[in-house]
């Protein structure tokens, strides 16, 4: 793919010039600067922006893109000028990036390190990229070390945020070794992975309260799905991936349904996985196959959690960091039901 560098000219500054000499006096003239113009070339150099690079691999698949979005929207442009990165535009969220006027680049930021050759001439090529900026933040999930590798060989600082509980292996152990920092999302990934580090900083995720607040119910979903005053609604709001646990919760669901003809299961998540399919033949093959919805990806979050009289995270033990369906629905007031993993 191209290397879609953008290269930011710096203006000549006035002054600089050749001098030219006085030929009565011999004396080397300088140009007039007005005070107004030198405070604000002294303010200029006092205040350079930090060009600041936000890796992800895309914005289709995981809250944390939303994380990103949010964080570089509300950097200070007197301090920081915030680019992103990522290796498609695919997924409806990527409209609002787009509109977002943040300057994103679409290409390759990682480099395959299965031969080491190869690998380091990729993480070479990367570095000339990544060279136009003061400091590169990846949220890439992986334990893949190539991008920090490359942030070292251009001289910029690296930093990562751990999205998951994963750990074991080089390649984590690489990669955070390279990194300058790092952005830890709980305590418990504190302790696990970095009992020893200086370089983690515990920075949970965040959430907008004016877009997930309380609110009165939604009609339009009322009357999308055909919901009554009776209606109890069970809402899980997820990546359809098996680490989620969904399954799990549509046996739960299943086991109860005779008991409570009343709720109904609210499944929201891109559907079209081939965990997923699992999940639809799953619910279609036992009792109450009718009162269990796949919405797939939805943007109107909020107003489900309005129709929502819990939303449940049946997350298993394998990697889960800190879910942002759960500070959302914390933050818009429902109930909230969790696995106890870490």
């Amino acid at each position: 793919m191209p290397d879609g560098d953008t290269i930011q000219t710096r203006p000549s500054v006035p002054g600089r010039a050749s001098n030219a000499a006085d030929s009565r006096t011999g004396m080397t003239r300088l140009p007039r600067r007005s005070a107004t113009s030198s405070a604000r070339r002294r303010k200029e150099d006092i205040i350079r922006r930090i060009r600041l690079l936000f890796t992800i691999p895309n914005f289709d698949t995981a809250g944390s893109g939303k994380v990103l979005l949010q964080l570089a929207e509300r950097l200070d442009r007197t301090h920081f000028e915030p680019h992103i990165c990522c290796t498609h535009h695919r997924g409806a969220f990527f409209e609002q990036v787009r509109k977002s006027g943040i300057p994103v680049h679409i290409r390759e930021f990682t480099s395959a390190m299965q031969r080491r050759a190869t690998g380091l001439l990729g993480c070479w090529r990367l570095s000339r990229f990544f060279k136009q900026f003061d400091l590169v933040h990846s949220f890439h999930y992986s334990d893949d070390y190539s991008e920090a590798l490359a942030a070292r060989m251009a001289g910029v600082k690296w930093i990562y945020v751990k999205k998951n509980m994963m750990w074991g292996g080089n390649g984590w152990r690489l990669r955070t070794r390279l990194a300058h920092g790092i952005v830890a999302q709980n305590s418990d990934m504190m302790r696990a992975c970095f009992p020893r580090s200086r370089k983690p900083v515990l920075i949970p995720f965040g959430v907008d309260t004016a877009e997930y607040a309380p609110r009165p119910r939604s009609s339009a979903l009322y009357s999308e799905f055909g919901l009554s005053d009776e209606t109890r609604v069970v809402l899980v709001v997820a990546n359809l991936v098996p680490v989620k646990g969904v399954d799990g919760l549509i046996r739960a669901f299943q086991s109860i349904a005779d008991g409570h003809p009343t709720t109904r299961l609210f499944i929201v998540g891109d559907d079209r996985g081939p965990y997923a399919g699992e999940l639809h033949r799953q619910a279609a093959t036992g009792p109450a196959a009718a009162r269990i919805v796949f919405t797939g990806k939805r943007h109107d979050v909020p107003a489900f959690h309005s129709i929502a009289d819990v939303l449940v995270q049946p997350s298993l033990e394998t990697g889960e960091g800190s879910p942002l369906s759960l500070l959302e629905a914390m933050s818009s007031g429902t109930l909230v039901l969790a696995s106890n993993v870490p």
